[in-house]
């Protein structure tokens, strides 16, 4: 058995390993293992809790797990396997339903849980499903504490250790999450403005936002144009949301909406689209935002966090304002981690992730585009006009289906055309290429200032990856 976490969690075709019910419900098992064994649980009370209450006559005190899901058809094997490993093991397991991914990690805090659980392979097809953990205070779990799960998953240490008796935990459900994080939602936007005669065109991608995010809007006062709120389990991502974002920027256009707004499968990234339908990625939206909170003074150390992916442009167009750009490792995670450690409160990536840290813990669609429409109240312009602020270098990307995830730089033919390429673009462009975390696929992106240059530097590299490793 190979590997199981990758840039964001546990990732594959669902009923296909790593993601069976049998692995799923070892995960459950080990992350309620690793919290019973953590100081930091053991030390917030003085009540055993877990598996140390076998050695104890005290009363117990029990671990607390949420799980939420997407909309996928496999959810519902996933989340009965998770639910069935976390009881096996003492703890308690609070069972939400379809939820996006912050907000999984916002009811873990405000339940006071131990951990959170998300069921989502966030934009993939319906047929993957995926297993992302938070900790306590709504942050994904660090690296150290996966490969700790990882190694009791893949071994059997858990089996020496099951609780009987009374001490095995019980599952349940919650059904009020929707009313609690809609109101957390709303609280975000200012009290002083309301969304009345705004016209929102929404794509929820048949995901896991598809209640929550038309009600944040329509109660903030706008009127909206409902897309991708019809889940059955298979529909989930297909030619909707975040990954397509030109269907909602049509709809933008037809309906005369003033905002696009396209949410992905977990609702943890968003794409939006002017009220003319060009896209606005998530590169623009931190442009726009960081220009906005730097103006306010609330932008700490005139800083925002990116990742290699993101253009080269939003990079200039801060510096002419005096914000710094600092770039982390791809995943919204290791931003995150950089903006903890280094006290930021901005960053994301152009794929639409982006995180206030000051109001979320981790990537918010719906928070990211209340922070556009906030800008917009308050400075009375339309979208198209906010955006013309952020000047992108033309970017390319080719998608490489592959076999295996090699080290580049064993192949000299594409090592050398990767070095040809960045002494070509020297300082007025970049190339950068690299291997998914979450499928199949080498990605490569090049930006310059000629798109026509660019695009075929950009299928050249693809071709020699294509030739070596598809």
């Amino acid at each position: 058995m190979g590997k199981l976490f990758g840039t964001d969690g546990i990732r594959g075709m669902a009923n296909q390993y790593p993601m069976t019910g049998e692995v799923a419900m070892a995960v459950g098992r080990a992350v309620a293992h690793v919290l019973q064994n953590s100081p930091e649980i053991q030390g917030k009370t003085s009540v055993p809790v877990g598996l140390k209450a076998l050695e104890s006559k005290k009363p117990v005190r029990r671990l607390k797990i949420v799980v939420g899901k997407d909309t996928r058809l496999s959810g519902y094997m996933i989340e009965n396997a998770l639910a069935s490993g976390i009881c096996s093991m003492g703890a308690d397991c609070i069972l939400i339903g379809p939820v996006p991914t912050p907000g999984v990690a916002f009811v873990t805090q405000s339940m006071r849980a131990d951990a959170g659980i998300m069921i989502s392979a966030s934009h993939n097809p319906f047929h993957d499903n995926g297993i992302k953990i938070f900790s306590a205070n709504g942050y994904k779990l660090p690296d150290e504490l996966e490969d700790q799960i990882e190694k009791l998953v893949l071994g059997n240490e858990m089996e020496k250790v099951r609780p009987t008796s009374d001490y095995v935990g019980k599952a349940f459900r919650i059904d009020d999450v929707h009313g609690r994080y809609i109101v957390f939602l709303k609280s975000l936007f200012p009290q002083d403005l309301d969304l009345m005669g705004v016209r929102i065109a929404l794509d929820c991608a048949n995901g896991a936002a598809y209640k929550i995010a038309p009600l944040v809007f329509e109660e903030l006062g706008a009127e909206v144009i409902r897309r991708g709120v019809s889940p059955n389990g298979l529909n989930i991502n297909d030619k909707c949301g975040a990954l397509h974002p030109e269907a909602i920027a049509a709809a933008a256009v037809e309906f005369r909406a003033d905002i696009g707004i396209s949410l992905d499968g977990d609702g943890d990234r968003c794409i939006l689209s002017d009220e003319n339908g060009e896209i606005v990625d998530g590169d623009q939206i931190i442009g726009l935002c960081a220009l906005e909170m730097n103006r306010e003074g609330t932008l700490k150390k005139k800083t925002v966090v990116t990742t290699p992916m993101s253009n080269m442009g939003l990079e200039v167009t801060l510096k002419e304002n005096g914000i710094q750009m600092v770039r982390a490792q791809v995943g919204d995670r290791y931003v995150v981690e950089t903006m903890r450690k280094n006290g930021y409160n901005l960053g994301g990536e152009q794929s639409g992730h982006v995180v206030f840290l000051d109001q979320s813990t981790t990537g918010d669609g719906i928070v990211a585009a209340l922070k556009v429409l906030e800008s917009m109240r308050r400075t009375g312009k339309k979208l198209s006009e906010l955006k013309k602020q952020i000047k992108l270098f033309p970017q390319v990307r080719e998608d490489i289906k592959v076999s295996r995830k090699d080290p580049f730089d064993q192949f000299p033919e594409i090592k050398k055309l990767i070095t040809e390429a960045e002494n070509e673009l020297k300082d007025r462009g970049r190339v950068f290429v690299r291997y998914s975390g979450t499928e199949s696929l080498a990605r490569v992106m090049v930006e310059g200032e000629e798109l026509s240059n660019i695009q075929k530097i950009a299928k050249r590299i693809a071709g020699s990856i294509q030739k070596h490793l598809g």
